[in-house]
């Protein structure tokens, strides 16, 4: 089982042109506004999505090439094994997002807090539901002592 294949199922699209100077997460890019159009054969996967504040969009790296298994993560100046950060720099260049649901036309869904890159191509989407996703006991690692505050850094091009 050495070759596993995903096709997209749409296209994130944000004002984010570029990868330098993007937010690092979500939470520091609050208001941000996109739109993630699904292919319109996937359509009808959106029936009761309208009813989530919230959704988390599971995306391709499309940008990354290669992988290190450690690295210097934007939140610290020490290198982490790679599945301990969240770069996009990995073995399987998958990303991952909760955003905020707008609101859903046809086959475009309008979204907020977006800190993803223009034209990203889309894997799957799954409700943000609060009570399976929220843990309140959970440990954050060396997140807890990291170096910078997430809302004041901004993306580089250490990790294309």
């Amino acid at each position: 089982m050495d070759d596993i294949r995903y096709i997209h199922i749409g296209i994130i699209h944000s004002p984010y042109k570029e990868i330098e100077g993007m937010p690092i997460q979500p939470c520091a890019a609050t208001g941000v506004k996109g739109t993630v159009k699904l292919k319109h054969e996937y359509a009808d996967g959106l029936k009761d999505i309208d009813g989530f504040s919230h959704i988390i969009l599971i995306y391709h790296f499309h940008l990354s090439q290669g992988y290190s298994l450690e690295v210097i993560p934007f939140l610290d100046d020490h290198p982490k094994g790679v599945f301990a950060t969240r770069v996009p720099k990995r073995p399987n260049p998958i990303g991952l997002s909760v955003v905020k649901l707008i609101k859903v036309e046809d086959n475009i869904l309008h979204i907020e807090d977006v800190d993803i890159l223009d034209n990203t191509p889309l894997l799957d989407i799954k409700p943000y539901v609060s009570i399976f996703d929220a843990l309140d006991q959970a440990k954050i690692g060396w997140y807890s002592k990291a170096k910078y505050n997430v809302r004041n850094r901004k993306s580089d091009l250490r990790f294309k």
